[in-house]
């Protein structure tokens, strides 16, 4: 057992004197009790933008393009800027369940079901944006190398926009199943609790016969390593493609060896970011304060400022490389004095604040483990990393090598309504997560509870002392 122990001046993982009832109890609650009025109150609000965002698309569908902000010049707009970043953030899930489980870290456990759950939802926005950018979304399918009983159709695999959907495609497909097979033993869960018959029915069809027999949680933990260790390339591989789609252009400002690994640390910082913002309120709402600590908060915090500051290292690798190559078209690139100065000024200086300046405050211990400060921050963040996206693009275009092609963009109020449309999708989509599954692995957190709870502490230093 000595492999089990953990040292008792850590902080635990798990607060007050809980059992395994307890858990169980407290984690199944959101589920068999009825919705408040907060929830309601959000679920409305959220729904009121998905329904205003579908409006904008079928309005995009029906008359074209044309309705959006885009031009001669700026022929990529706001809607690439909401693919990459919602790409961004979904990014944080796999990496919290693949790559800290193949770490054996304890404090995932509290907060990968969030996690997982906001990388699905996230990737769902992001594969819309690329379909309605088609124009024709009925012929969707042209991106897929479909047999010749369709015609002599020949997909560009030269094309970075095909590369996109292959590994996206395969992203969504191995979270998808991560997710759904470390459901299953709370499936089961809430199987042998459920009252009504329609719900016993529904669970037990979703929980594939789970009896939690050693054979069972065998090929469980089996399963859960072969796909953490089929997903962790996934985290490095599916940002860097996306980064694909400017690094090999010929565009001034995109064309850049920095951008994949600099797409991929912006991603995972944009994804924790996300995670951070819906942890606080999963937190409040469910009352899962005793399993959702200061700890996991600061650990958090901590994976933010390490790739916050490789985000800030790029930035400045950017903006030295354009000023030394002493090229006057570099001037006019997302990072550069002509940025700094120029039309989009503010967008510039939005980047700098909230994804440099402020996110520098998690330096500090006490704000590190602050939970209203980290809800500000991770907002803030999302922000700046949205502006990010923005600049690279919308910059970048907006001034071309002739200055009879320069332009500037106005978004449209058809941009704004599909973007306010994904957001309130993707909300939607997790309260009614956050109603019907555990938002915790309440069956893998009572595997830690005899080492990294309170109360298990407490009576481990009581013997020690006798």
């Amino acid at each position: 057992m000595s492999g089990h122990y953990e040292a008792p001046i850590r902080e635990p993982l798990i607060l007050g004197d809980k059992t395994y009832h307890d858990i169980t109890e407290d984690i199944a609650r959101p589920i068999e009790t009825k919705a408040g009025k907060l929830w309601w109150f959000a679920f409305y609000i959220a729904l009121v933008a998905f329904i205003y965002g579908v409006g904008c698309i079928a309005y995009t569908i029906g008359t074209g393009i044309g309705v959006w902000g885009l031009n001669r010049t700026i022929n990529w707009g706001w809607d690439i800027t909401n693919f990459v970043w919602w790409v961004g953030i979904g990014h944080a899930g796999t990496l919290i369940s693949a790559v800290l489980l193949l770490f054996r870290q304890k404090w995932r456990l509290s907060i990968n079901r969030s996690a997982e759950a906001m990388t699905i939802f996230a990737v769902v926005q992001a594969a819309m944006f690329p379909c309605i950018h088609m124009g024709r979304i009925w012929l969707a399918y042209f991106v897929f190398p479909i047999t010749n009983q369709f015609g002599t159709l020949w997909p560009n695999f030269n094309s970075p926009l095909l590369w996109d959907v292959f590994a996206i495609s395969t992203y969504f497909s191995v979270s998808v199943v991560f997710w759904y097979i470390g459901l299953i033993p709370d499936f089961a869960m809430i199987r042998d609790r459920a009252v009504k018959p329609v719900t016993k029915k529904i669970y037990t069809i979703l929980s594939f016969g789970w009896g939690g027999k050693a054979k069972h949680w065998q090929r469980f933990e089996e399963v859960s390593l072969v796909l953490a260790g089929l997903a962790t390339p996934l985290v490095f591989s599916v940002h860097t493609i996306v980064s694909f789609d400017f690094a090999t252009s010929v565009i001034k400002g995109w064309h850049s060896t920095v951008y994949p690994p600099y797409f991929v640390a912006g991603a995972i910082f944009s994804g924790f970011a996300m995670v951070q913002t819906l942890l606080s309120v999963v937190r409040k709402v469910c009352h899962l304060e005793d399993y959702i600590t200061q700890k996991h908060i600061e650990y958090m915090n901590i994976v933010i400022v390490v790739t916050g500051g490789m985000v800030t290292v790029a930035y400045i690798t950017e903006f030295f490389i354009g000023w030394y190559s002493g090229s006057r078209y570099e001037d006019f690139t997302y990072f550069s004095v002509g940025a700094a100065t120029g039309p989009y000024w503010w967008a510039f200086w939005l980047l700098i604040l909230c994804n440099v300046l402020i996110p520098a405050s998690l330096w500090i211990k006490k704000l590190r483990r602050n939970f209203l400060w980290t809800f500000i921050v991770s907002i803030v963040i999302n922000i700046g990393m949205w502006f990010e996206r923005f600049d690279i693009i919308v910059i970048n275009l907006s001034r071309d090598y002739l200055p009879s092609a320069w332009t500037m963009f106005q978004p449209s109020f058809v941009d704004v309504g599909i973007f306010i449309g994904t957001i309130g999708f993707f909300s939607v989509l997790y309260l009614l997560y956050a109603r019907t599954f555990p938002v915790i692995a309440q069956a893998e957190l009572k595997t830690i509870i005899k080492t990294s709870s309170e109360g298990y502490k407490k009576h481990h230093l009581e013997n020690e002392h006798h």
